[in-house]
């Protein structure tokens, strides 16, 4: 690596980092710009009752809350057909055990949501070790309604509405993060949802891959390299 990167004296490493470090400044700046105009989006309420299925049997959305306002659903990919979760999917829920008893205590609740049947989510979660709750939307809409479904004939025309504009999903299932807010008379709004690369922030590891001089290798391909980690 040293061979093919450029080495210099450590005054000139340090006026380089220091040149950068305003670049980074000015874009922390602009980053909580960017996050309080998120925060300052409007809502629009959630008025289909949804229904979902999960260790507790069926829910309703405001069940998932689990007494909190707020509710981050990560969309994770797994059709009814498939044999597996979405090794991708699997590479961002690596990410969220750790964080979730943080997240409660700011009065927010944090799970999955995928199409496969809970015997199928149920099974993998074990096989991953994970422990945050998995939830099936089953034969719904809400995935569909949250841009992260799409039917065969969408996938095969190669048009559908993700990432809140026309174009071809690529799959029957895509990854996305969806925010709720529940009020005091037990309204619930959808407050955000983000997908595609708009979900980076939410992936820990790729935060610590940006900072080392390979940085996460996807040479214009995506992650190739990632497999679930029980397959490395």
């Amino acid at each position: 690596m040293s061979t093919e990167h450029k080495v210099v004296s450590h005054a000139d490493w340090l006026a380089a980092r220091t040149e950068l470090l305003a670049k980074e400044k000015a874009f922390t700046k602009l980053r909580d710009e960017l996050t309080r105009e998120r925060l300052a989006l409007p809502w629009e309420e959630v008025t289909k009752a949804y229904t979902f299925e999960g260790a507790k049997g069926k829910e309703s959305l405001s069940d998932l809350f689990e007494g909190r306002s707020q509710l981050v659903m990560y969309q994770f990919m797994y059709d009814p057909e498939w044999k597996a979760g979405c090794p991708i999917c699997s590479f961002w829920a690596d990410n969220f055990d750790g964080i979730i008893r943080h997240l409660n205590q700011r009065d927010v609740t944090m799970i999955a949501v995928s199409r496969a049947p809970f015997s199928k989510l149920e099974a993998y979660r074990k096989r991953m070790g994970w422990t945050f709750k998995w939830v099936s939307s089953g034969g719904g809409e809400f995935n569909f309604d949250n841009q992260a479904s799409f039917t065969p004939l969408q996938v095969q025309k190669k048009s559908a509405f993700y990432n809140f504009t026309t174009q071809d999903p690529g799959e029957t299932e895509r990854e996305g993060v969806s925010v709720f807010y529940r009020d005091q008379d037990g309204k619930i709004y959808h407050t955000y949802s983000a997908y595609a690369r708009g979900i980076d922030m939410v992936n820990t590891a790729y935060n610590y891959l940006d900072l080392v001089p390979k940085g996460r290798d996807e040479s214009g391909k995506g992650p190739y390299w990632v497999k679930r980690h029980d397959e490395y």
